[in-house]
């Protein structure tokens, strides 16, 4: 074998082995890179799925729902201002009764006695005080005699006066329009002062009261609106809130408030347990979006937004009113973006999703 021979082996040697080492190295890169290009073309038919919602601006009421009671507009016991015996009951139980109506007669004829007598005096006095003053203006007589007249004569006159306001209190008035309750006394019964006689309570209007957290205290204003109702009644009712406690409880650190009500159908009766829903403030162009796109974060609040072509974006936002269903975003969004209300948890910044709109 020439030297030229030699040659072509040795290098046909070589060639065989680099071949050996080499393909099955170029077969594994190509078996390698295959189910990535699989995987990339995969991803690429199969963006994420996702609903959206675009951002509107809306109404939005910021009510605070609590719990109060119902109060009577007025309230009495009533009460005999004197002791006496009970000679007439004008009224019956459960009766309206008008400002003013007898309810109550006590007897009176002591009084009515003394008050005959009186008014013979008075006569008396009257005659001899008219002739007193003509004698006086003859000067027949002195000053001093006709003083002493007329001071017996303003002396019984007083007297008819303080006799007839005992006789005003021995028949017991209604002090305002309002239904009666029930009969304490009977006819022929001696009351004191201290005996009641029937429970006289004025419900149309009614006021209702309620109190609310102290930091809602600098939101309460005179004429701001409630909703109302309870198991008995039904519907809802509305009510204007007309006065409040100027100070916080210390012990429950909450501020007292009254609302006041119509009732004409009576159907809130004082003492009821009702729910009321109570109006602190209106936003006429809040953005709402759904509770669920919402992301709570250490630092915060966050949520999804897409573009129009589906590329996701993450954007930190600041809360304001939480409803049952929906939290008003007050900082980080603006009207017409879309935001994601499902896959929030897989969705990440700059990731390709395809767009449904929330139903």
């Amino acid at each position: 074998m020439n030297k030229t021979t030699k040659i072509i082996v040795m290098v046909a040697i070589v060639l065989v082995i680099a071949m050996i080492f080499v393909y099955p190295r170029l077969n594994i890169g190509k078996e390698e890179a295959a189910p990535i290009a699989m995987a990339e073309s995969g991803s690429a038919a199969k963006a994420l799925p996702v609903e959206v919602i675009e951002i509107k601006t809306e109404r939005l009421e910021n009510n605070l729902n609590i719990t109060g009671n119902i109060m009577p507009n007025e309230f009495v016991e009533l009460r005999a201002e004197v002791n006496g015996l009970v000679e007439i009951i004008h009224f019956e139980e459960g009766q309206f009764v008008k400002k003013g109506t007898p309810l109550i007669t006590l007897n009176k004829d002591e009084l009515d006695a003394q008050l005959d007598r009186l008014e013979f005096t008075k006569k008396l006095y009257e005659g001899q005080e008219n002739r007193q003053k003509q004698l006086l203006a003859r000067e027949a007589i002195s000053q001093e005699e006709y003083d002493v007249i007329l001071n017996q004569y303003n002396t019984t006159l007083a007297d008819i006066k303080l006799v007839s306001a005992q006789l005003d209190k021995l028949v017991i008035k209604a002090p305002f329009d309002g239904v009666l309750g029930l009969r304490q006394v009977s006819v022929g019964s001696v009351i004191g002062t201290s005996d009641v006689i029937a429970n006289l309570v004025n419900i149309d209007p009614i006021k209702i009261q309620f109190s609310i957290p102290e930091r809602y205290s600098n939101l309460v204003t005179i004429g701001s609106t409630i909703s109302f109702s309870n198991n008995t009644a039904e519907g809802k009712q509305s009510g204007e809130v007309y006065a409040y406690e100027p100070v916080i409880d210390a012990n429950t650190r909450t501020m007292t408030l009254r609302a006041i009500s119509q009732n004409k159908d009576r159907k809130f009766l004082p003492g009821m347990f009702v729910n009321i829903s109570f109006n602190l403030a209106v936003n006429e162009t809040a953005m709402l979006i759904p509770a669920e796109a919402l992301i709570p974060e250490l630092s915060g609040y966050k949520v999804f937004v897409a573009s129009a072509d589906g590329l996701v974006e993450e954007r930190t936002v600041e809360i304001g009113v939480r409803t049952e269903s929906q939290v008003e975003i007050t900082k980080g969004l603006k009207p017409g973006e879309l935001v994601l209300t499902t896959g929030v948890l897989q969705a990440k910044e700059g990731m390709q999703v395809t767009l449904k709109e929330a139903n």
